[in-house]
Parts: C-alpha cells; structure tokens; sequence
C-alpha cells in the first residue's frame, strides 16, 4: 500500500491522508495475476491464483516512518502515536496521584511542562487574551492538574540563538579559509570549494560542515532532508531546537539542581507543530543510561485546549499564578521574545550578530531593516536580507518556508549556485505561527488573516536580545563550564542521519 496525498498545495492540508491497511510481503514466487481481497468486516486477503485466501497482517506506522508530510495526524482521531498525547499525560498524573495516595513518594515523577511561545499566542488570538494572560493560566492550569513545574521555550530558544549564531562564525571562518588557500594556490584541491568549508585544523565538528549554514529548529524539514535529500545534511546547523534544549535544561540541568534522576522527571513539551512528537521520538535525544527521552510527551495547542474541555476549565475565567523561574521576562514581570520572526528570529539575531563579529559593524536591526538590505522574493514565505560594507555585499541572508521555496533552495544547493551564507528554513508557509498543531479560524475568519492575527499578537510581545538573559549567560558557566566547552557542544548540538531509500518521489512513499 502507499502513502495517499490528495490536494497536494504545500506544507499542510487537512485533506491529506495517511494510508497503511496491510503489509504485504512479496517472494519470488508471487504471481501477478494475485489479487487483494476486502470482506465485510474490512479484513485483507490475497487470493491466488488456485483460490487458497491468505489473510494479510494489519500493518502499523510508527513516527519514524512518517515523511514529516502531518497528513496522519492533522486530527486527534487519526494520531497513531499513543506515547504522544494529552492521555499519555493524564497516565502518568493518574500514576502520580495514585503514588500519593498509597504514600509511595518514591514512585512520583518530577512533571515539568514546557510551553512554545506560538502556542501561547494562539491559545491568546483564540480567547482574545494577551499572551501574558495566557502563560499565568496555563501554569495555573497545568498545576492545578498535578503539574510541578511550567516553563517557557522563549527561554531556551536564546541557548539555540546563541549557539547557532557561534556555530554560523565558526563556519564562515573555515570557509574564508579555504577561501584564502584556494587564492593563494595553497591548496590545489579546494577549487572545487565554492560554499563548503573544511578545516583539518579546526573542531572536528566543523571539518564537513558547510554553507549555506540551514537552520535546525524546524523538525519537518529536518525529516524531509534526511529521508529526500542526504547530501544536504551537512549543511544543516547542528544547534539543537529550543523544545530538545530545554529537554537538555530540565534533564540535566533541573534533575540535578533538585536531585532527581532524569528518569524520575517527565517532560512535556506544549507545541505548535505535530513534527515535534517526531523530534522528541528521535534517538539522538534518548538517554541509554536512564532509558528516557529528553522530552517525554509533545502535545500541541490544540490538544491543550482538548484537554481545557475535558477538564472543564474555563481558561476565560481562569485564575492566574506567577510564572516560574524559565520563562523569559522582564524584571517587572512582562513576556518577553527575541526579535525577527515568530519562526524564532534565528535569520536577524545571527545576521546581526556575525556583522558584528566577523566585520565590526554594531548598527544593524534586521527587523527594523536598518543597515540591511531587504527583498521580498515572488511569494511572501522567501526574503533576502544582505548586508554590505562600502557597497560591496559581505553576508547574504535568507528565509525560506514552505517546501516549494525549499525545493527551490535544495536545487540551487545541489547545483553550487546558492548565493546564501544563511537560510531560515521552515516547513510551514508563514512558519511556526502556522504550524500544524496551532489552533484554526471560525469559519468566517479566512486563515491568512487569522495567520497576520496571530503574528502581531506575538510580535507585540516585547523582544529583548539573547544576549541580555542573564539567566541563560549565567548558565552557560555554572551548568555548561563555559560557552566553547565540550560540555556545551555535547548538550546543546546534535546530529543528523541520512536515511536510505529506493524511492525516486517522497510523496509516493512505498512500503
């Protein structure tokens, strides 16, 4: 049987279907002439040629085996992974108040909720209630229910800025090398270098990084390059997202500030984007000694408000508490943002922050369009953003979202013409904001002014830079040993994994 997309446009599209009824296994002595037939209780049989039925196995999908396309799990009825929904949460709550009860403490986890800004303000755009409103609520709410503790992903997004943005100059300045030794003639065999940096002498994590440097963050085309497009991966930052660092923060960083073992702690991650469950699924993020994942469970905003009406809670209503300690905010209590996009803001904070580094230039405001040049390509979902000294461009910049614009991308890669040293790339047209899991429009709203309402929402949110967190400066040192140490790299990148296949069209996927 195959993968069924029908009304294919780009990203995601509710029509689209998952389809694997039966597995058939073919020998060399299978006939062609073999036929599949369906009885009435909807069971499948191959019948052969002399008419012996043999009944075929129910086959099953597991989330390593999706394409990152969300057509299974656009709606809560057709989720097929169980270890990923609002019911795998109200188990272990279940669990831990049975554990209360029977006054066997030992046996109660640590449950540690995490909240994506784009959730946050699409619960706010829903209920017409500011996303400070809002994150007072859903602590409230999540405590109520059992939870210990809220956190806000603002906050471990400035860890994925911050690297990525390391990560970004460490890269340009391996490629200025084998810049520099093609020129001199140094190094013959680099004329084939034209936007691939290696080093021998460097880290050895950079040794087959390259540019274009592609942002991370997204795990629907971290899916689609790693099942598609192999050669690509290298190009690919290896910063983990703000969800799988903040699972590195409460695992590694909380478990032992409060001395529990990151098998004792349970992680939930609130998400805009139905990819999450797949990132947090992946391996990379699995720890063999505790047997736990990073993050445990990933629901997203709409399984939040699921959950409002199965609990009868009226987040209008509601109460509100104080936000708790990982949450990014001001000193008089407001949430904050980084600036740039709701995709995060990964094209402006790097931009600016590489003009600084790699050629001194301090006035820079990517959002402002201040010292940059800005271009809108034909559609709204891919800008250029270049920077230039005395005329001259030094660093182009892009953002690409939606997979007609990253088709476009990979081609230009894949022929060594891309003019870019960085690329946002996302899955979803419009980005995060429009993520799969984020909740719709009433009928009579059309959805690209529902997607403007929710982008202003959280833009309106103050931003503060990266830079200025000092809890997560202060971190860096007391839990990291420091910014370039093994310890961060260990905790805060990751890697990436081509995976095989025989297919020549992703999106007839064959089993």
């Amino acid at each position: 049987m195959s993968v069924l997309l029908k009304d294919l446009n780009d990203y995601i599209a509710p029509s689209q279907a998952c389809i694997k009824p039966v597995e058939v296994n073919k020998t060399s002595t299978d006939s062609k002439s073999n036929v599949i037939k369906v009885d009435n209780s909807g069971g499948y049989y191959e019948v052969s040629l002399d008419g012996v039925e043999t009944k075929l196995q129910t086959a099953s999908i597991t989330l390593d085996d999706c394409l990152a396309c969300s057509g299974c799990i656009t709606s809560a009825e057709s989720v097929l992974i169980t270890m990923q929904s609002q019911e795998e949460l109200y188990n272990v709550l279940k669990s831990n108040k049975e554990a209360i009860e029977q006054n066997k403490a030992d046996q109660v986890k640590t449950i540690v909720v995490s909240i994506a800004p784009q959730s946050v303000v699409s619960i706010a755009a829903k209920y017409n209630l500011t996303p400070l409103q809002v994150a007072k609520r859903l602590t409230y709410f999540f405590k109520t229910l059992g939870v210990h503790h809220v956190f806000d992903t603002s906050f471990s997004r400035d860890f994925s800025l911050l690297e990525s943005a390391r990560e970004f100059v460490e890269r340009y300045r391996v490629y200025q090398e084998e810049q520099q030794q093609f020129t001199a003639g140094n190094d013959i065999k680099s004329s084939k270098a034209k936007r691939n940096g290696t080093s021998g002498g460097r880290d050895h994590a950079m040794n087959d990084a390259k540019l274009p440097m592609l942002a991370s963050s997204c795990p629907g085309w971290i899916c689609y390059a790693e099942k598609t497009h192999g050669f690509i991966l290298p190009y690919i930052s290896q910063t983990k997202s703000p969800q799988q660092i903040m699972g590195s923060v409460v695992k590694d960083y909380l478990g032992n500030k409060l001395g529990i073992k990151p098998n004792n702690i349970y992680h939930v991650g609130v998400m805009m984007c139905y990819d999450k469950k797949l990132e947090a699924s992946r391996n990379d993020f699995f720890n063999d000694y505790y047997q736990t994942r990073d993050v445990d469970c990933v629901i997203t905003s709409g399984e939040v408000v699921k959950m409002f009406e199965e609990s009868h809670f009226d987040i209008m209503t509601s109460e509100e508490t104080s936000l708790d300690t990982f949450t990014k905010t001001s000193q008089q209590g407001e949430l904050l943002r980084s600036s740039g996009s709701a995709s995060g803001g990964y094209l402006e904070f790097i931009l600016e922050y590489a003009a600084r580094e790699l050629f001194k230039v301090t006035d820079v405001d990517v959002e402002g369009e201040r010292g940059v040049m800005v271009k809108t390509g034909r559609n709204k979902d891919f800008k250029e953003v270049t920077l230039e000294i005395d005329g001259k461009p030094v660093l182009k910049f892009a953002s690409a979202y939606g997979f007609r614009n990253i088709q476009n991308l990979v081609r230009k890669i894949k022929n060594s013409n891309s003019p870019y040293h960085y690329v946002e790339v996302m899955a979803c047209p419009s980005g995060c904001i429009n993520g799969g899991g984020q909740l719709k429009p009433n009928e009579n709203i059309p959805i690209k002014d529902w997607i403007l309402h929710v982008n202003n929402i959280y833009r309106n949110v103050n931003s503060v830079s990266p830079e200025k967190n000092d809890v997560v400066l202060n971190l860096y040192n007391e839990w990291l040993d420091g910014i370039n140490s093994e310890k961060s790299k260990s905790l805060l990148r990751t890697r990436y994994h081509a995976v095989e296949t025989n297919l020549t069209n992703p999106l007839a996927v064959k089993w």
